[in-house]
């Protein structure tokens, strides 16, 4: 057997300190002395808590402003024209078109001696479509957020808003 060397890390001055182990080893009685030697570990524990590190206030403001709305409206009007005619026909004539004009004839009977179907005017009307553009004033809201950070307080539970 070979003389026990003397771990690495352990000085000479530290010698006496060495196990019972070793001397017994260099007697002559070659007995074997137990000893328990301890074996201690270190273990790391991670955890996570919540800290209230600040608080937002958050405001919504309304303005109002006031524009003009532009928009382009039709607007249709009708001319109406008088036109004499006052002419015999046998039955009424049909309403017609002509271009743009409608022609409405308008009849009367008259009473002679024998019953006739005088046309006594037709009715032009025309139709006529003009684009104007109106401004209205109106008054829109608008919203908008005011984000402010306030510091936290000490006091505070922590139950309130955390990063």
């Amino acid at each position: 057997m070979t003389t026990p060397t003397t771990p690495t890390g352990i000085h000479a001055a530290d010698e006496e300190h060495i196990p019972v182990l070793d001397e017994s080893l260099r007697g002559g009685a070659h007995t074997v002395a137990e000893e328990v030697i301890p074996l201690v570990e270190e273990t790391a524990s991670i955890g996570k808590r919540e800290v209230v590190t600040g608080r937002v206030r958050v405001q919504t403001v309304t303005d109002t402003i006031e524009e003009l709305a532009r928009a382009d409206v039709q607007r249709e009007s009708v001319e109406v024209t008088r036109v004499p005619i006052d002419k015999v026909v046998e039955t009424a004539p049909e309403i017609r078109t002509q271009g743009d004009v409608t022609i409405l004839p308008v009849v009367e009977e008259v009473l002679v001696v024998q019953k006739l179907l005088v046309l006594k005017e037709e009715l032009h009307i025309r139709r006529r479509v003009t684009t104007e553009t109106v401004e209205v004033p109106v008054t829109l809201r608008k919203q908008r957020a005011i984000v402010e950070r306030v510091a936290p307080d000490t006091t505070a539970p922590e139950e309130e808003v955390t990063q």
